[in-house]
């Protein structure tokens, strides 16, 4: 029984801590959301803040979104994302429910061949906003999204983010023939 036990414990510490991993660096596919609508009463997002889009939202649109792209190391690149767009209305009175959501997305993979991919959400605050997708639980996390070096190489950007004063730096990677940008 010690045994059992002595090896029993770690192994739920470690699937504890990788659950928190992933759970953090998953982001949300089309067929996970289709998986949790079904458990769901009512759809809800949230913004990290902690604010809620408000309940009479609409989803306007769904559709695949492909950018083709070169980055600053002159790397060629190609991103995919199933897009929602939420918008509210004076309509007080509509909420979107969980299965005509499914429906809606269901009917988007039938007629434009959507694949299961990474799901990107569209959201007007102050201007239109991207936001990757999570799940807490009870409410979809709309979170926010980040711009970065892809060619951290190329610039001669430390893996490591380092906060630097611009006056302490004797040199910039974007100067001609620098290679990047």
């Amino acid at each position: 029984m010690l045994l059992t036990t002595f090896f029993i414990i770690p192994i739920i510490v470690i699937l504890q801590y990788i659950n928190q991993i992933t759970s953090i660096l998953i982001i949300m596919k089309l067929s996970k959301i289709k998986a949790i609508l079904p458990t769901l009463n009512n759809v809800e997002f949230q913004l990290e803040n902690g604010k809620f889009v408000p309940e009479h939202f609409h989803v306007t649109e769904i559709g695949v979104i492909t950018k083709n792209f070169i980055d600053c190391g002159g790397n060629t690149r190609n991103e995919q994302v199933v897009n929602f767009q939420l918008w509210d209305a004076n309509d007080f009175e509509h909420r979107l429910k969980p299965t005509k959501l499914f429906d809606i997305i269901t009917l988007c993979e039938d007629k434009l061949g959507i694949e299961d991919s990474e799901i990107e959400v569209e959201y007007q605050s102050e201007t239109i906003g991207k936001y990757d997708l999570d799940f807490n639980g009870n409410n979809f996390v709309l979170k926010n999204k980040q711009t970065a070096c892809l060619a951290n190489e190329a610039c001669g950007i430390p893996e490591e983010n380092q906060n630097v004063e611009t006056s302490d730096l004797n040199t910039s990677c974007c100067t001609p023939n620098s290679g990047c940008c």
